[in-house]
């Protein structure tokens, strides 16, 4: 199976990349192939001209290929830090730009937009691993949770992935050594677990 991994982190060396290094390592140990884009070494450009809007729009090709990856997709990881409630800017703009219509969602004939879109995306699970400053019980009791809200609700639930699973890490910035070795290994479980060999594996 083919998984999507999109990283969303300005720093090398941040957790977010330890986090993606151990999800590559554990699916191809699994036996997935893996296509991974880190939008910050990409220099990915964030900003949707207004010409890209319409569903049968042309695209640059790197956004067509982007668009053919996830439509490809089995699995789909999304690893980024927590930023006021949201994912950073430049995975937003991937967001914007790639899950377009026609590509992971459509309308109903005779439904001009305003409806509930079909969601087209055939992956079979989506996995969002976040890392966060804020502890927990003060980001869902005070700030609502938002970006599961985002992901779960507003963008796959709506693409046509119903499997998610979403895990924050944190809080980052007083972690131990030890306790970010327990949380990837806890990553290697999720992935292991969401995205198990199957018979093309095998």
């Amino acid at each position: 199976m083919q998984i999507l991994i999109i990283l969303a982190h300005p720093d090398p060396k941040s957790f977010n990349h330890a986090i993606a290094q151990t999800t590559v390592s554990e699916l191809k140990r699994i036996g997935h192939q893996v296509v991974i884009h880190d939008l910050y070494a990409e220099n990915f450009d964030a900003l949707l001209p207004a010409g890209e809007i319409p569903k049968e729009a042309h695209v640059p090709e790197i956004i067509a290929a982007h668009c053919r990856e996830i439509s490809a997709a089995g699995g789909i990881v999304i690893i980024h830090p927590n930023w006021w409630g949201q994912p950073p800017a430049i995975l937003k703009g991937w967001v914007d730009r790639v899950i377009r219509p026609g590509v992971a969602y459509r309308f109903e004939d005779g439904d001009s937009g305003e409806g509930v879109p079909v969601g087209l995306l055939k992956a079979r699970a989506v996995c969002v691993f976040n890392t966060s400053n804020t502890v927990a019980e003060r980001e869902l009791n005070v700030f609502g949770d938002p970006l599961e809200t985002i992901w779960r609700n507003c963008i796959f639930g709506l693409c046509g992935v119903t499997t998610f699973y979403r895990k924050t890490f944190g809080v980052i910035v007083t972690s131990t050594p030890e306790q970010r070795r327990a949380w990837l290994e806890q990553v290697r479980e999720v992935v292991g677990r969401y995205f198990p060999a199957d018979e093309e594996t095998r």
